[in-house]
C-alpha cells in the first residue's frame, strides 16, 4: 500500500503524537508498504527516517501526494488538510491522540465539525478507551506504542530512589500536586526524595514552591534528560509519578516507567489508567491530599510493588511497536479493501 500520513505535528518538535507517527510511519515501512508523511513543522534536510518527509507542502504538491497515495492518514483531524479529499476519492483513515475541544474543555464550532465529519471516515481509530468514549462515532481503540528498543530494564543498575516525574514543567503536567502531596507527607514524617527530569516555563515558580514548603532538601531538578540517560534515571527509581492535572488522552512516559522497572502512580482521568493498566495505582486529578495518601500507602509498603511487577510483562506486550503497527494495518487494509 501507498499510505498518506498527514500530520501538522512532527519531529523535530517532540511528544507524543510527533514520535507515534514517526514510529508508526518506519514498521510500516519495514512491513513493505511505501509511506510519505506530509507535515507543517519546519526542519533541516531530509532528516533519518527510512521514510519520505514533505514539509510545508504548496496545495498542488498536496493535492499530487493524495492522488499517489492508497489511503490519506491523519493523525488527528485536520481541516485544513481535509480539502484534498473533496477533489481526490481516497479512504479516510483518522488516528485520534487527543482531545476534539478547547484547553479549558470547552468545544467550540471547530471541534463540532471535526466530530462530525468523523462520520465520513473509513477508519476512526483512538489511542485509549477515554478518547474512544467522548466520540459521539464508532472508534477502534489501539493503544500507543513505547520505544521497546530503549525502554527497558538495565542489568547492574540498582533501584535505590523513590519518586521521579519525567515531562515538560507546565501547569497542566502538576508537579505542583506532587510538591505540595510531599508537603503533608513531610508532615507527617515521611521524607521520600523526588527527581524533576524535565524543563518548561514553571521551573522557577516550582523551585520557589520547593523552597516555601521546605522540601527542597528532598526534590532534585534535573532539566533535561533523553535516550539512555533518561533509560538509566527511570531505572534507579522506584515509582514514576505522572500528577496531571488535566485529563491524559493516553501517557507514553507511563509506559516506559513500567518497561523500566518502576511502578507508577498517576492521576485517574482520562487515557492514563490504560496506560498504567494493573502496573500502578491512580489518584483524582489535581488532589494533593489524594496522592500524598497513596504515595504514603506505596512508601511505606514496598512490597506492594511485587503485584504491579508481575503484571509489567504482559501489560507491556500489548503496547510493543511492532503489535501495535500491525494492528493500524489490519484497519488500514480493511479501510482500502472497502
Amino acid at each position: 500500500m501507498k499510505i498518506l500520513f498527514y500530520s501538522p505535528a512532527f519531529l523535530p518538535h517532540v511528544g507524543g503524537l510527533e514520535l507515534n507517527v514517526a514510529n508508526l510511519a518506519a514498521h510500516f515501512v519495514a512491513a513493505g508498504h511505501e509511506v510519505v508523511v506530509v507535515t507543517t513543522t519546519p526542519g533541516q534536510g531530509p532528516g533519518d527516517f527510512p521514510f519520505r518527509v514533505v514539509r510545508r507542502p504548496g496545495p498542488l504538491e498536496l493535492l499530487r501526494w493524495t492522488r499517489w497515495c492508497d489511503v490519506y492518514h491523519q493523525a488527528n483531524v485536520s481541516l485544513r488538510g481535509l480539502w484534498p479529499l473533496l477533489l481526490v476519492r481516497r479512504p479516510w483513515v483518522v488516528s485520534h491522540h487527543s482531545w476534539y475541544c478547547r484547553t479549558d474543555g470547552r468545544i467550540a464550532w471547530q471541534d463540532r465539525l471535526k466530530r462530525w465529519l468523523l462520520r465520513f471516515a473509513a477508519v476512526s481509530i483512538s489511542v485509549s478507551q477515554a478518547i474512544a468514549d467522548d466520540l459521539s462515532t464508532p472508534s477502534v481503540v489501539i493503544p500507543n506504542p513505547y520505544r521497546d528498543d530503549r525502554f527497558r530494564r538495565l542489568p547492574g543498575v540498582p533501584r535505590t530512589e523513590d519518586l521521579v516525574f519525567v515531562g515538560r514543567l507546565v501547569s497542566d503536567k502538576g508537579v505542583d500536586v506532587l510538591l505540595d502531596a510531599l508537603g503533608l507527607l513531610d508532615a507527617e514524617g515521611l521524607r521520600p526524595r523526588l527527581t524533576v527530569v524535565g524543563d518548561g516555563p514553571e521551573a522557577p515558580r516550582l523551585r520557589a514552591q520547593a523552597e516555601r514548603l521546605g522540601i527542597a532538601g528532598q526534590v532534585g531538578f534535573l532539566g533535561t534528560r533523553t535516550d539512555t540517560e533518561l533509560v538509566e534515571i527511570l531505572n534507579r527509581h522506584r515509582i514514576l509519578v505522572v500528577p496531571s492535572r488535566y485529563n491524559e488522552p493516553f501517557g507514553i512516559v507511563a509506559l516506559e516507567g513500567i518497561a523500566c522497572g518502576c511502578i507508577v502512580v498517576g492521576s485517574r482521568g482520562g487515557g492514563l489508567k490504560d496506560a498504567i493498566g494493573p502496573c500502578g495505582e491512580t489518584f483524582e486529578n489535581g488532589d494533593a491530599r489524594d496522592l500524598a495518601r497513596v504515595l504514603g500507602r506505596r512508601l511505606r509498603n514496598p512490597e506492594m510493588d511485587e503485584e504491579c511487577l508481575r503484571h509489567a510483562e504482559s501489560h507491556l506486550a500489548r503496547h510493543k511497536a511492532d503489535r501495535v503497527a500491525a494492528a493500524y494495518l489490519a484497519e488500514i487494509g480493511r479501510a482500502v479493501r472497502r
